[in-house]
């Protein structure tokens, strides 16, 4: 695939800054309920349509939704209605196999994906509608969004994806390798539920209706059982589905995101499910359509409605930001969406959002802090042998930490001992702390891990957290990354560099790629620590936590289980085996944030190389 080199844009004084936007509402809403839409190969979906309550064609907005048109419809009522009451039409549609609609769920399946296509053309035939559409919805919608624009479908002219996936295998359902045990059976339930409920329409007394109905529900049943079960018995046995491969790659929008051709406004969490996979969508969309990155300080329940909107420095609501790049993209209005920054970030440590030119920052240069005996974080690398730190494989090592949080959608968010690690870090693990700062530290971007590690086992299963400890001695998770030791080989071509070195590795995850765990043979493990935005504030200290498990975001596939049952590990700190951290921005922080702000560099400061991109 080939690394490419991303070009100098010419860029204006200064970044944009975020305005208000509204508008007053301009008509009531009428709703179409359980309204039949016919693919090409005869299967029926079923809609839900809001629409404005005056005569005349409008732009229309389309939603498409696994977890029920009526209860997703009631969800996100406001905002639905919010954009009606402003001159839209909403498309609400249970996806094949879900809801009340006919066929067998796949979950982004071809045949799933090839109805996106087929929505967007019905709807611009209906006589309400004036031949522009939109999508938008969050989560699994935003998903589908982004699989439905690259067919290019006639009529498509701007998308909103909201908390979207990228990468179907890396970004959640085997992050480093581990079946995400948290989310992924909940995640399942929840459209098993949404599938096997009987539709409304079924008991109107309409004999061709209830037929329709039990239809529906065998159709859905046969998947539930064929789709949600083999999917957890393939990945939790080590099956094909445990592995990478064209299973995850079809259901994987990075894989396609390069055929879009219309505007995205990309809006993602920095504790989000997809944390990893948003910011990489905007970095391949933005080579080739206007397209804009929003991150919040959000879980995946809040990042769906960024919950904390407005506020923080942005002025509008998620819903108020939708009608405008929708006003200016279907309407042709003059919304000034130059005043809408490129990207977006919500920054830990300020509490505030942070406007940049771009994502990554085009200055960015590496620092490493290689972790040394004494649990120390250090510029400098070891001289001479070190004694290890030493920890047991376990499965329960994060249980009451922000990954808990994190990786049951923001469910668990209101337990205390989420918003600090110190109860994790008191079990078994390896843990390296700078000095107290004496000046503030900003990192913004991926994050490497690179180890060396010994085990006496087959396997070993890695996370590796990174927090800010504040005088008080409180431990704030900003992020982590996790990695299986057997699938430590990484793909060059696909992972990034920066300035020569290695900020992003991409594991290929195939069973050819998976290399032998001798015990007591020390190991390199480049590990993926998912990119954040963080200010780490004079007076506190960085550290970096090593620990054998993230439970319950994560187990094993079960043989990798065995194979790491009872291990002993140890963190190699020594010459020839030195572990480090790599973390984004700092080596030119001064200078380079001078310049991302748009502002003089000023004296000393120099023009840094342009960093190397993932070309997927």
């Amino acid at each position: 695939m080939g690394l490419l080199t991303l070009a100098v844009l010419a860029s204006p004084a200064a970044a944009a800054r975020w305005t208000p936007y509204d508008r007053p509402e301009t008509n009531g809403i009428v709703t179409d309920k359980d309204v039949k839409i016919t693919m090409r190969d005869g299967v029926e979906l079923r809609a839900n349509i809001q629409r404005p309550d005056k005569p005349g064609r409008y732009p229309v907005l389309l939603m498409q939704t696994p977890y029920g048109k009526d209860t997703a419809g009631a969800t996100f009522a406001g905002a639905t209605s919010y954009l009606v009451a402003r001159g839209y039409v909403q498309i609400l549609v249970d996806v094949r196999g879900t809801g009340v609609s006919g066929g067998t769920w796949d979950s982004f399946g071809p045949n799933e994906q090839r109805d996106g296509y087929d929505l967007v053309r019905w709807a611009v035939k209906q006589s309400w509608s004036d031949g522009k559409v939109g999508t938008d919805g969050p989560s699994y919608m935003g998903i589908m969004q982004l699989l439905t624009a690259a067919q290019h479908p006639p009529g498509l002219k701007a998308i909103f994806p909201i908390v979207p996936m990228a990468d179907g295998y890396r970004d959640i359902t085997f992050s480093g390798g581990e079946t995400n045990v948290s989310f992924i059976p909940l995640w399942l339930g929840l459209v098993t539920a949404a599938s096997i409920t009987p539709p409304s329409y079924a008991v109107d007394g309409n004999d061709n209706d209830l037929v329709a109905a039990l239809t529906a529900l065998a159709s859905h049943s046969s998947g539930a059982i064929n789709f949600q079960a083999g999917t957890l018995l393939g990945a939790s046995t080590g099956g094909d589905l445990a592995y990478d491969g064209p299973f995850w790659k079809t259901r994987s929008p990075l894989e396609v995101v390069d055929r879009i051709h219309v505007p995205a406004f990309i809006v993602g969490g920095l504790h989000d499910l997809f944390q990893r996979g948003e910011p990489l969508i905007y970095e391949r969309l933005k080579r080739h359509v206007t397209t804009r990155l929003l991150m919040g300080p959000w879980t995946h329940l809040d990042g769906s409605t960024a919950a904390t909107l407005p506020g923080g420095g942005v002025p509008e609501s998620l819903a108020q930001i939708e009608l405008r790049w929708f006003d200016h993209w279907l309407k042709g209005m003059n919304t000034h969406l130059g005043r809408i920054p490129n990207v977006t970030q919500w920054r830990w440590g300020d509490s505030s959002f942070e406007v940049q030119r771009d994502w990554p920052d085009r200055h960015m240069a590496p620092t490493r802090l290689y972790m040394r005996g004494g649990k120390a974080l250090s510029p400098s690398p070891p001289t001479s042998a070190e004694t290890p730190q030493t920890f047991p494989q376990q499965p329960v090592s994060g249980i009451c930490t922000e990954s808990t949080s994190q990786w049951t959608a923001g469910l668990a968010g209101n337990i205390p001992c989420t918003t600090d690690d110190r109860p994790n870090e008191a079990l078994p693990s390896a843990q390296y702390d700078t000095p107290v700062l004496q000046r503030d530290l900003h990192i913004d971007g991926p994050i490497l891990a690179d180890l060396w590690l010994t085990t006496t086992a087959k396997d070993s299963a890695i996370t590796v957290r990174v927090t800010d400890v504040s005088p008080s001695g409180a431990s704030t998770e900003l992020t982590a990354g996790w990695l299986a030791a057997s699938f430590r080989a990484i793909d060059g071509s696909r992972s990034r560099y920066v300035r020569g070195h290695l900020m992003q590795p991409w594991h290929p995850f195939t069973k050819g790629s998976v290399l032998p765990v001798v015990s007591g043979k020390p190991m390199e493990l480049p590990i993926e620590v998912f990119s954040t935005n963080a200010r780490i504030a004079k007076g506190h200290r960085l550290r970096i936590t090593v620990s054998p498990a993230d439970f319950p975001h994560q187990l094993p596939p079960l043989p990798q289980g065995i194979n790491a049952l009872g291990g002993i590990d140890d963190v190699l700190t020594e010459p020839g085996h030195a572990s480090f951290v790599e973390l984004p921005g700092e080596a030119a922080h001064s200078c380079a944030v001078r310049q991302r702000k748009g502002e003089r560099p000023g004296a000393g400061c120099r023009q840094l190389p342009v960093p190397k991109l993932i070309r997927g």
